[in-house]
C-alpha cells in the first residue's frame, strides 16, 4: 500500500497557500494562475481553512460578494478534514468518497500543510498503477518474466 506522501513525491508539485487575511480576488487569481482548484488557508504556519472553487460559487458569487472586499477567511471552509503523510491511499479515497470533497491538505505532525492531495492526483496514481499490473499481466501471459 503507498502512502500519500509517495503520491506527493510523485506529483512534484507545490503546495498553495493564502494567509487567512488574503482577498477572494487574490486567492481566485492565485488558484486561476496555477491552475488549481484549492489553496490551504494559513494563518502563521498552521492550517485554518481550505478556499476552494466550491466555496466561490456557494459563499461568493451566488451571494454576490465583491472578491476584491470579501476576505478569505470569511467564506473559506474552516471544518478542514486533513490527513497525514503516512495516510495509505486507499484511505485518502475512502474519506474523498464519503466526505464528498475533492481536495484533503497533507498536514505534519504539528498541524503544518506540507501538501494537497486532490482526486485528479488519485485518478492519476491509480490509472499508473492499473497501466503497470496490466503490463505485469501481458509479460506473465507472454511468457515475459
Amino acid at each position: 500500500m503507498s502512502s500519500v506522501f509517495h503520491l506527493l513525491l510523485e506529483k512534484q508539485h507545490s503546495l498553495y497557500t493564502v494567509p487567512v487575511t488574503a482577498s477572494v480576488l487574490e486567492a481566485t487569481q492565485l488558484m486561476n494562475d496555477c491552475g488549481i482548484g484549492a489553496v490551504v488557508v494559513t494563518e502563521g504556519e498552521q492550517c485554518v481553512g481550505i478556499f476552494t472553487e466550491r466555496d466561490v460559487l456557494r459563499r461568493v458569487v451566488a451571494q454576490r460578494k465583491c472578491p476584491v472586499e470579501t476576505c478569505v477567511a470569511d467564506v473559506m471552509t474552516r471544518e478542514v478534514l486533513c490527513i497525514g503523510p503516512e495516510t495509505c491511499v486507499e484511505d485518502a479515497q475512502e474519506i474523498m468518497m464519503h466526505r464528498r470533497v475533492r481536495h484533503l491538505p497533507i498536514v505534519n505532525a504539528e498541524g503544518e500543510p506540507i501538501g494537497m492531495l486532490s482526486i485528479g492526483d488519485l485518478n492519476a496514481h491509480q490509472v499508473r498503477e492499473q497501466a503497470a499490473q496490466i503490463g505485469n499481466l501481458h509479460d506473465y501471459l507472454y511468457g515475459r518474466v
